[in-house]
């Protein structure tokens, strides 16, 4: 695909754009920062998804909420289709394939994506997703933002990306998962209540994870070879490399062996 649209983009490589619009990627989570995501892969030129988000449109979301219009909160659009709508809007012929439900209810077309992307809020969400996506041999992009504050300090933002890939370091190797933090999520289960989410913050985290995919996809600046986990640091405006890269030692991923991968097989007893 070389029409002028992506003229701007021919630093990407000879055959870039065609790989970018062959490529099925899968979108988890259709809120804040994966909303933003889709809406950059249509721009991109990005013409097959997998979408996967339960939730509809409502006057709370619309501050962060890119995909969608007051209209859609007065109709009840669900974000998937909110989504759809946005991505045909930039790419009338992008395939985009709509799940309004969790996708471990529907795991199957996930399983064909050759890249997925992760917008989920909990610990025990991304557990799950890496662990599918890394079964099926899967690149998988994490993204997230949260925002603490302590006493009369100022409020504290920050996020991350990383990226999650076969044979590679998971997010347990990198210290992001612990069984601490799993542990400490369970038990207050139910009683977090809603998180800070603002709109920029979630813009950057989704527009570094698109630039993660297409590098990954083409190769353009021939870097993308140790470990990606970019922390974002909302109160100074900086996204770096995560300083628990430091400790990373390297070696084989102890959590996902590479010999067990595909369809889980089980013995007749």
């Amino acid at each position: 695909m070389t029409n002028e649209r992506f003229l701007r983009q021919s630093f990407l490589g000879e055959s870039g754009q065609e790989v970018i619009g062959r490529c099925l990627v899968g979108l988890v989570g259709l809120g804040g920062g994966g909303g933003h995501i889709a809406l950059q892969l249509a721009h991109v030129g990005f013409m097959n998804y997998v979408t996967y988000d339960a939730d509809f449109a409502e006057d709370s979301n619309l501050n962060r909420l890119v995909i969608a219009i007051e209209a859609d909160v007065a109709a009840g659009t669900p974000k998937v289709e909110a989504a759809k709508r946005r991505i045909l809007g930039v790419r009338g012929a992008a395939h985009v394939e709509t799940y309004r439900c969790r996708w471990q209810e529907r795991p199957e077309p996930l399983r064909a994506c050759d890249l997925v992307f992760g917008c989920v809020d909990s610990f025990a969400e991304r557990r799950e997703l890496e662990a599918c996506c890394r079964r099926y041999l899967i690149p998988y992009i994490d993204i997230g933002m949260d925002l603490h504050q302590a006493g009369d300090e100022p409020p504290v933002m920050g996020g991350q990306v990383i990226l999650s890939m076969p044979n590679g370091p998971c997010m347990f190797c990198l210290g992001y998962l612990t069984e601490e933090k799993l542990g400490r999520e369970a038990a207050r289960y139910g009683a977090a209540g809603g998180r800070p989410q603002v709109v920029w913050p979630n813009g950057v985290l989704a527009s570094t994870a698109v630039g993660v995919a297409v590098d990954l996809l083409t190769d353009w600046s021939r870097s993308l070879r140790g470990p990606v986990y970019l922390a974002y640091r909302g109160n100074d405006g900086t996204v770096v490399p995560h300083p628990r890269l430091v400790h990373f030692r390297g070696g084989a991923c102890p959590h996902y062996p590479p010999d067990q991968v595909g369809d889980p097989l089980f013995k007749r007893l």
